[in-house]
């Protein structure tokens, strides 16, 4: 199941109800504020507002990840205002949409690239322009402004305005981020896929990256291999639960239920149960000195996480 989970790429980070409600609200509420302006700045417009599709998807980013890197403001403003032009561009001058419409995404995705404000609400921005039809040539390189520019710049103040009211939400990120310095790790010390995941549980906000991926991240800027020293034979403990200190699918935790405590260490048959990770409600036999060579170290279980013994 947990291999089905990674494959479909269900979101596993743990968020509070109170984050998700704060979210579910923030959208509300920016969106309401995009129609708003729409109508106070263009009151003759077909039910009184002119307000882009894409701000839906700009509105998730902003009050469901506020502190991630598509998410703040040069992303928002740069990504739809760059988009817009290069919709309304190739829209202008490329009567076949079945071409214009491809056209107008690659080219904003590459554009946002190379200008650094990848925000993926900006290719429905250039879509939409191609999509407008014979629209687009009464409205002209307008569509930029109104309703584009109007609309991001809404949506980006009630962002940064409803997000200031929760201290755990970052926006952006810039302005509250603590200037603390990063604590040298010590010798020998590794990072392991239990410890990012506590961590990641106490953040209680969606983050754009899984902690397999900050597991990568460090393996790669320590050049330590993440599966450390292991353990000795002799330190084994009956009932004791131990992880392997792998990460996404690999990971897994055991608990030894049962030796035969007549044998050497190193030569005992142990049997364990596999509670968590790979090879979940399975169980098996092993010797300890194999036992010793798969675990890296001892944990227990927090609540919702597994915590290495210290």
């Amino acid at each position: 199941m947990r291999q089905w989970i990674e494959l479909l790429g269900i979101e596993q980070q743990r968020v509070s109800h109170v984050e998700r409600w704060v979210s579910g609200l923030g959208g509300l509420v920016g969106i309401l504020v995009v129609f708003a302006t729409s109508h106070y700045l263009v009151p003759d417009s077909p039910g009184g507002y002119l307000v882009v599709a894409s701000m839906g998807a700009s509105a998730v980013l902003l009050f469901a990840v506020p502190h991630g890197p598509l998410s703040q403001p040069w992303p928002v403003l740069g990504g739809h205002l760059l988009s817009a032009i290069v919709g309304s561009a190739i829209a202008l001058h490329v009567a076949d949409p079945f071409v214009a419409g491809p056209l107008a995404v690659g080219t904003a995705v590459l554009v946002m690239h190379y200008a650094r404000c990848i925000h993926p609400p900006g290719g429905a921005t250039a879509l939409s322009a191609v999509l407008l039809g014979p629209g687009i040539h009464e409205v002209g390189y307008g569509y930029i402004l109104e309703p584009v520019m109007a609309n991001a710049s809404a949506i980006l103040v009630a962002g940064l305005a409803f997000n200031a009211f929760f201290s755990w939400r970052r926006y952006p990120v810039a302005l509250v981020r603590p200037k603390a310095s990063v604590p040298a790790v010590e010798q020998g010390e590794v990072i392991r896929h239990e410890d990012f995941v506590y961590a990641l549980s106490q953040i209680d906000s969606m983050l754009d990256v899984s902690e397999a991926d900050l597991l990568r991240i460090y393996e790669l800027a320590t050049h330590r291999s993440s599966r450390g020293d292991g353990l000795r034979p002799e330190d084994l403990k009956l009932g004791a639960c131990y992880s392997n200190g792998q990460y996404g699918a690999d990971w897994s935790v055991r608990q030894i239920v049962d030796w035969d405590a007549r044998q050497p260490p190193a030569e005992r048959k142990l049997v364990y149960k596999v509670l968590a990770g790979r090879g979940r409600r399975s169980s098996g036999v092993t010797t300890g000195e194999e036992f010793a060579r798969w675990a890296r170290h001892e944990v227990y279980r927090d609540e919702e996480n597994w915590r290495r013994v210290t």
